[in-house]
């Protein structure tokens, strides 16, 4: 099966943790596009979603479903999104499609964080996909120069601006044993919007497409 039949059936099994008349939280990317696909086919009634992106709120309204603001919601049951890597702990990284921030908020309204990824995505230790970082354009350099006293080698990603209006640096080389404790750290540094590590908000289920079937993993 190649990557691409992988990620419909994560997108389909998905399905099973819509609660209708919900409003479900929604991510971002390639398999959360072929999830809304999927949503809409199965006829599942909701409340409404809440998104992370202008992405994804497109292909939401698209498909008939309503999109509400972060402020008509306390809390959600659910959040569906995928990873660029996910450790044998549930916690990933995220932000290739320059969402993390939003993925972030949308995450934090969440009880239940449902990640959906082809097993490729699978790592015992985050950092061979190169990190990614928004950040506040006036910080790029010295923010750059940080991460390479860490051993990173941090580049501004060309041509991207976010959702947010600000701009992402992606950073290759490192080794992240603790996410936890690295998130935190990056969090705090000046100019740091949100650091693409998901570990204080960690999946509790993941999904994996694998050429055998839909791997359910609890965490």
């Amino acid at each position: 099966m190649d990557q691409n039949a992988l990620k419909r059936q994560v997108a389909q099994a998905a399905l099973q943790y819509v609660e209708p008349g919900t409003v479900l939280g929604v991510g971002t990317g390639s398999t959360v596009d072929l999830f809304i696909e999927a949503l809409a086919a199965s006829g599942i009634r909701l409340a409404g979603a809440v998104s992370s992106s202008e992405r994804s709120s497109a292909k939401l309204l698209a498909a008939g479903f309503a999109v509400l603001e972060t402020e008509a919601v306390e809390v959600l049951a659910t959040y569906i999104d995928g990873a660029d890597e996910i450790d044998p702990r549930g916690h990933m990284i995220k932000g290739g499609g320059a969402a993390l921030t939003r993925e972030k908020i949308v995450a934090d309204l969440a009880t239940r964080f449902v990640c959906i990824a082809d097993a490729s995505k699978c790592v015992d230790v985050l950092g061979a996909y190169p990190l990614p970082v928004e950040v506040v354009p006036m910080a790029v350099p010295q923010l750059i120069r940080r991460f390479a006293r860490i051993g990173g080698d941090a580049r501004l990603r060309a041509g991207c601006v976010t959702d947010n209006g600000q701009q992402i640096i992606d950073v290759s080389g490192l080794s992240i044993t603790d996410p936890l404790a690295m998130e935190a750290e990056i969090s705090q540094w000046p100019g740091v919007l949100t650091v693409g590590i998901f570990a204080r908000h960690r999946a509790q289920i993941a999904l994996i497409g694998a050429p055998e079937g839909v791997r359910t993993l609890r965490f």
